[in-house]
Formats: structure tokens, C-alpha cells, sequence
């Protein structure tokens, strides 16, 4: 009778405490179940059931977050569906690596402006940004991390006037 007792208290006991973790969810319909340590501007930093280490996932990655101890549900970010070249506006530029973590990695994607051409410095830069954008929502990714921006400006740059902007990145996906 001891021995039904203890076990059904170690299954209790067991069940309480994985009712207290955290769940994160996240875009791709993945779960992560561990603790939540922090929420940052644009990560959440959690530590898996059993380990000590702090691990980071982008927030764009989560869709919500159901925490173990109060139930409480956190949406945190809405998906972003890119179907094609017509979404390009949708796209978000990411300026840090740490904001990837979670997504999953895709194609190279880069966007310039012709070498004859009459921008200014600011226009050029749009129109390589605008053309990057495209890129990436033509190969379904929601999410550029910027790996180069360059612009050149003024006579000297291209021997023919105006400036020449080059942004190249990587796309992710959920």
C-alpha cells in the first residue's frame, strides 16, 4: 500500500511540475516547452526543462507564449505571410543576428540600383531597399538580415553621376 502511495505521489508530483513550464510557440507550430528567464525588445530568452544554459529565440519566430504557472497566454507577434514578389512591403529588415534565432535560414537575396542613374544618396538607398525587399518576398522570406550596405555617391562613384546603393542579406522563413 506504501509503495502505491509513493508512486502515485511521484506521478502527482511529476505532473505538477511540468504543468509549470512555460510553452512557446512558435509560428512554424514547433512547441518549446522550458522556462522563460526574460523578454527582451525583439528576443525571449528561456532555459529548457533540466538545463541550466540561457538559450534566445527571435520573437518574430513566437506566436505566443502559455505560461505554466499562472496559465496565462502572451501573444507576442503576428505572422507575416509573404506569398510573393506583391508583398514586398511586408518584409522586415532584421539589423542583428540574435533577432534570426528561431527562423529558419534561406536564400541569399540582394537589391541595387542601376550605375547609370540620377538619385541622390537617400534615393538610391530606397530604391536598393525597395528591390531587396522584392527579392526576398519572391523566394517566400518574411525576414532579410542585412549582410551588406554600401552606397557610393556623387561624380566620382560611377564616372557618370548620381549614386549607387548595394544592399545584400539573407533570408529567412519561419
Amino acid at each position: 500500500m506504501k509503495k502505491i502511495l509513493l508512486v502515485g505521489a511521484l506521478i502527482l508530483g511529476l505532473n505538477v511540475a511540468h504543468a509549470q513550464l512555460d510553452v512557446i510557440t512558435k509560428h512554424n507550430g514547433e512547441n518549446v516547452n522550458g522556462k522563460v528567464v526574460k523578454l527582451e525588445e525583439y528576443t525571449i530568452i528561456f532555459k529548457y526543462d533540466g538545463e541550466d544554459a540561457e538559450n534566445t529565440l527571435s520573437k518574430y519566430a513566437v506566436e505566443k507564449i502559455v505560461y505554466g504557472k499562472s496559465g496565462r497566454v502572451e501573444n507576442v507577434t503576428d505572422k507575416i505571410e509573404v506569398k510573393g514578389e506583391e508583398d514586398w512591403e511586408k518584409v522586415v529588415i532584421l539589423e542583428d543576428k540574435g533577432y534570426a534565432a528561431g527562423l529558419k535560414k534561406g536564400e541569399e537575396v540582394r537589391g541595387k540600383t542601376g550605375l547609370i542613374n540620377y538619385h541622390t544618396g537617400n534615393s538610391a538607398d530606397k530604391k536598393a531597399e525597395m528591390k531587396l525587399k522584392k527579392a526576398a518576398a519572391i523566394v517566400g522570406c518574411p525576414f532579410i538580415l542585412m549582410t551588406a550596405d554600401k552606397t557610393t555617391v556623387g561624380f566620382n562613384s560611377n564616372q557618370l553621376g548620381g549614386s549607387q546603393a548595394i544592399k545584400k542579406g539573407i533570408g529567412y522563413k519561419y
